[in-house]
C-alpha cells in the first residue's frame, strides 16, 4: 500500500504506521517534538489529552529530516521576501 505513495503523503503514512501516530497527531507534529538523536517523537495532547513518547521509525527518519530542511529553506526565503 505504501509503495504507491510519494512525498509528504508517504511521510505521513510512515508516521501513522511506524510510530503509531493518529492522523491529527502526524499532521500537527512540530519540529521540537522530534528527537532525531534518540529516535523519538513526543506527542502532546494525544488521545485523552495525555502526552506520550513513541519511536521515530527508521524508514521515516531521513525523509522527515529532508522535509524539515526544505521547510526551513522555504521559511527563510519567505522571511527574506517580507
Amino acid at each position: 500500500v505504501l509503495a504507491c505513495l510519494e512525498g509528504e503523503f508517504l511521510l505521513v503514512a510512515q508516521l501513522l504506521y511506524g510510530a503509531g501516530l493518529r492522523l491529527h497527531e502526524a499532521l500537527g507534529l512540530r519540529v521540537g517534538e522530534v528527537d532525531f538523536d534518540r529516535d523519538e517523537v513526543f506527542v502532546r495532547h494525544g488521545k485523552g489529552g495525555k502526552d506520550r513518547r513513541t519511536m521515530l521509525p527508521g524508514a521515516a527518519k531521513e525523509r522527515l529530516r529532508r522535509h524539515l530542511e526544505r521547510a526551513k529553506k522555504l521559511h527563510e526565503r519567505d522571511l527574506a521576501r517580507g
